[in-house]
């Protein structure tokens, strides 16, 4: 359960710096952020497996790097189940957030001991 909790923590916080680096990518608040988390880390576990079922052969044909682009998939649903409290402004910027976010959580997850 704490290695839940501090997952959320870091993809909050995640979400915040990269609400600071894009004006294209928009949270209300630390709130939403945490909301964001949860809907994130909701997807993840119910969304995610199946769309890396379904495309299982472009992402082995790319060794991988389709990831990114079902990361990017995960995020703008959960900016479609937040509404207008968590706005991303298209595929690119939800692209590329994505990716920050991971390496964001990556640097942190390396930082924090449990």
């Amino acid at each position: 359960m704490m290695r839940f909790l501090i997952s959320l923590g870091l993809n909050t916080v995640a979400l915040l710096i990269v609400n600071e680096i894009f004006a294209s990518f928009y949270i209300e608040g630390i709130g939403t952020a945490i909301l964001a988390s949860i809907i994130l880390a909701i997807l993840n576990v119910l969304l995610k497996p199946i769309l890396i079922i379904l495309t299982l052969p472009i992402t082995i044909l790319t060794m991988g790097l389709f990831l990114l682009v079902i990361n990017a998939i995960t995020l703008m649903a959960t900016q479609a189940l937040m509404g207008s409290s968590f706005v991303i402004d298209g595929f690119g910027t939800a692209f590329i957030a994505s990716i920050i976010i991971s390496l964001i959580t990556l640097v942190l997850g390396g930082l924090v001991k449990e």
